[in-house]
């Protein structure tokens, strides 16, 4: 193995969403470095609440609007307007 060409492997903190610490090893950063986690495990929709949070947002709604027809699915029948009536 040729010398000098691995990066260093040393003890970095990893800081989750919701504030939890933890100590692990890495190669990010220098020895004693902070990671700070923009996304994990207690933020994600997929693991908590899965779809359920994601159908709040509406974001599978406007997925299956946009994408529905795509994949062999009939489209749903468009809503007719109701033609105004006159008055006289």
């Amino acid at each position: 193995m040729r010398a000098d060409i691995h990066p260093d492997y040393h003890e970095i903190t990893v800081v989750m969403t919701d504030g939890k610490k933890y100590k692990t090893r890495s190669t990010y950063g220098k020895e004693g470095d902070e990671l700070k986690l923009d996304i994990d495990s207690a933020s994600h929709p997929a693991w908590q609440g899965g779809t359920a949070r994601v159908v709040e947002k509406g974001q599978l709604t406007k997925f299956e609007s946009r994408y529905g027809g795509l994949f062999g699915e009939e489209e749903a029948p468009k809503k007719e307007a109701k033609p105004e009536e006159k008055s006289e």
